[in-house]
């Protein structure tokens, strides 16, 4: 039996894997990924929230096997982790969409493939994976949101995710600061240390001239991605309302579920006007700044949706641990951004897969040390309430 490859003994967690996709990708690439809007302490809120919710371990309910799998949205899944859309997957491994769609159909779950990919969505329905979701906005064009939805229509996606918190493009300041473009410019400094990201550089050289979003991508108009990216940002309409969810419901007949619900107010209302499931998210603390963890609102949101639709919870999940804190705070699964593209720097599909089974290792153990057989066992229970001093 051969070895392990030396990035899957050093990628022993999510941590790890972050650690090894920083030291593979160029700075402002990384960034990219990694950063969040303005102070980031969103962002950063996103992921000690957990550190505040403790485990109350059952161990004599005896758990000699676990049983991982959920049934979400009329669809079998291997395990509560669902791949999240993350813009520009293709800048951090070559044809990375596909690969990490690739990925999650191996771990037997869901992706969700981002409006701003660097491939089509019907390229990436070609590869057969699924559960496929396909992500859209409300744009200032109506026509434009109502051409992606029919497209992932005809490209046979399983459910559409409505993201609802990017009206307005966030202040990502580290951008700013590392002067982030598309396809990646590079100065002096960053051109005398580019010899330790060299591995990316050779895999990505005749990428990066082709770099685009390929969902925007029109014939007989300039597909450059600086053009693509203007018109994304033109794009953007803080005027968007519940009647264009009403427009969305009635067009798209399969699981429309809305991304970016933090009030329970928005929840119970989404419920109201026929929406399939919500997603708690503050687009990874990459929009507002001062948002609340997603974790912090869950529950609210939970209560809110009361059982009618799914929650799922997208922001800040690092550890198995984590998801089972969630699930017992009444999610029905989570969602997965960057520890995504840190599996594709690092390795491309097996970086992904790796990824996810770092998720499924550790959530079976958190599950049989807390005395838990089934995902349908974790509730609020599993939860310990420190009492008042």
């Amino acid at each position: 039996m051969s070895a392990a490859p030396a990035w899957r003994r050093r990628g022993y967690s999510i941590a790890a894997m972050r650690d090894l996709a920083r030291a593979a990708l160029p700075r402002p690439v990384f960034d990219f990924a990694d950063g969040g809007a303005e102070d980031e302490r969103t962002l950063r809120r996103n992921e000690t929230a957990f550190a505040e919710v403790e485990l109350l371990p059952r161990p004599l309910n005896g758990t000699g096997e676990r049983d991982l799998s959920i049934t979400l949205l009329g669809q079998r899944l291997s395990l509560p982790v669902i791949v999240g859309p993350t813009g520009l997957a293709g800048l951090f491994w070559p044809d990375g969409e596909r690969c990490a769609a690739r990925a999650a159909a191996t771990a037997g779950t869901a992706f969700c493939l981002s409006h701003g990919s660097v491939c089509r969505l019907e390229d990436l329905a070609a590869t057969g994976a699924a559960p496929r979701w396909m992500q859209v906005f409300i744009f200032r064009d109506r026509g434009f949101t109502r051409e992606l939805a029919e497209r992932a229509a005809q490209a046979g996606y399983d459910a559409l995710v409505l993201t609802v918190d990017n009206q307005l493009l966030g202040n990502r300041e580290r951008d700013i600061r590392n002067g982030f473009a598309i396809p990646p410019r590079f100065g002096v400094a960053d051109l005398a240390g580019m010899a330790l990201k060299l591995p990316w550089l050779l895999r990505m050289r005749s990428e990066l001239p082709r770099i685009t979003f390929g969902n925007y991508v029109r014939p007989g108009e300039a597909s450059d991605i600086k053009t693509l990216a203007g018109r994304m940002a033109s794009l953007l309409d803080p005027t968007m309302s519940w009647a264009d969810v009403d427009a969305l419901r009635q067009l798209w007949k399969g699981p429309l579920i809305l991304k970016g619900i933090l009030h329970p107010r928005e929840a119970r209302a989404a419920v109201d006007h026929g929406i399939d499931g919500l997603i708690v998210s503050n687009h990874g603390g990459r929009q507002l700044d001062g948002a609340p963890a997603s974790l912090d609102a869950l529950p609210a949101v939970a209560a809110a949706a009361a059982g009618r639709v799914p929650v799922l919870l997208d922001g800040g999940v690092r550890r198995g641990a984590d998801v089972v804190k969630a699930l017992a705070l009444g999610a029905a699964a989570c969602l997965v951004g960057r520890p995504q593209l840190w599996g594709l720097a690092v390795a491309g599909e097996a970086g992904v897969g790796h990824m996810l089974d770092i998720y499924r290792r550790e959530i079976d153990r958190v599950m049989g040390l807390c005395g838990v057989s089934q995902v349908a066992d974790i509730g609020p229970d599993l939860l310990f309430t420190r009492p008042p001093r």
